[in-house]
């Protein structure tokens, strides 16, 4: 139930993140989900992509300090409340979301929303026990 993320390490200057859409796209890579955090110095790309080795391999080559986490992806449903429906079961048995960010397709009318929590395994425990659908990353790959 777990996805593999990359996070990317890059500079906040022009074209840092245009050369790293051409790496990954030269290699055939592609990006199903993105997130991009930053400061005035720096930025943390995170990335959802259809192949994580070989993306983490040709960033790397470039000389990009880039990392491999587990997120999960949760089906929300796509009304009024439904990512607070979510945040709720979390809530409830005090699980921290650490960050989320929304994936690009909708999955059987609902949208899906990528998280990283503080405790993974407690999390799909409780989201799933309180109905929710989480996707297999193999499923995210390909959509």
């Amino acid at each position: 139930m777990k996805v593999e993320q990359i996070s990317i390490f890059i500079e906040n200057k022009s074209g840092r993140l245009a050369e790293i859409t051409r790496i990954l796209g030269d290699a055939g890579i592609n990006i199903r989900a993105l997130s991009l955090a930053d400061t005035s110095d720096f930025g943390i790309l995170r990335l959802i992509v259809n192949d994580v080795e070989k993306a983490k391999s040709v960033l790397k080559e470039c000389g990009f300090t880039v990392n491999k986490t587990e997120v999960i992806a949760v089906e929300v449903p796509d009304r009024p409340g439904g990512l607070s429906c979510i945040l709720q079961a979390l809530d409830t048995d005090r699980i921290n979301v650490e960050y989320m960010y929304a994936f690009v397709e909708r999955c059987a009318g609902n949208a899906v929303i990528i998280f990283r929590f503080d405790d993974t395994d407690k999390a799909i425990h409780t989201l799933t026990g309180s109905g929710f659908t989480i996707l297999e990353g193999e499923r995210l790959y390909s959509m």
